[in-house]
């Protein structure tokens, strides 16, 4: 009987300890989901740059950047941003390839273009005609919010009705864009900026490293 009282204390002295260590993994695991952003820029940061931002794909983004006058830097951001450089990947709305393109805005943009080629939406996964149509849109969004990288990457993000609500009724003045007067509700979208031009700094940098050395 002795044994079996000093047996069940143990046991009994398990269970704190256990309920401790689930409260720590448990706080672990909120604080990384809370600050994921932030850690994930953070292992960002300490990667090798040219790890960080690869110029996969050059003589198409640098193709159709000339043809439809958009700054590459621009293009590989969004490549970066949008798939890292998968040319098969789909989002969990639908979206494909290299520079995410959703179905509708394929349609849309294969109007725009007068693509008369026998193309469907599968094809976006080739890596050429999704480069083509997504720096075609880039094209069309700078052009649109007069060269502004920040509204274009908005809008792109999150649709142009959305960006034009914005600033029609005063939200954000694209005159003086400040990215934290983005509605709370679309904080998604004011994240994607911030990735966005920290990507074009990035790229920015490694670009004139390359002609210097050219």
């Amino acid at each position: 009987m002795a044994t079996t009282k000093k047996r069940r204390k143990k046991q009994n002295g398990k269970a704190p300890i256990i309920v401790t260590v689930s409260v720590i993994l448990i706080g672990l695991l909120f604080f990384v989901y809370l600050y994921r952003h932030e850690l994930v820029d953070k292992v960002d940061d300490l990667a090798p740059a040219a790890f960080n931002y690869p110029t996969e794909y050059e003589e198409y983004v640098v193709k159709y950047s000339k043809e439809y006058n958009v700054d590459p830097t621009f293009v590989y951001s969004v490549i970066k941003v949008e798939s890292n450089f998968n040319p098969d990947a789909t989002s969990n709305v639908g979206a494909r390839g290299l520079m995410q393109l959703m179905e509708d805005a394929f349609d849309w943009l294969k109007f725009r273009l007068n693509d008369t080629r026998d193309l469907t939406f599968d094809d976006m996964y080739d890596p050429e005609l999704n480069i083509q149509y997504g720096t075609y849109y880039l094209s069309y969004l700078m052009d649109k919010y007069d060269n502004s990288i920040e509204l274009s990457a908005a809008a792109y993000h999150c649709g142009m009705n959305l960006v034009d609500s914005w600033i029609e009724d005063g939200t954000v003045n694209p005159e003086n864009f400040n990215v934290e007067d983005i509605p709370d509700e679309n904080d998604q979208t004011s994240h994607y900026i911030n990735k966005i031009t920290k990507a074009y700094s990035g790229y920015s940098e490694i670009l004139a490293d390359t002609q210097a050395e050219e």
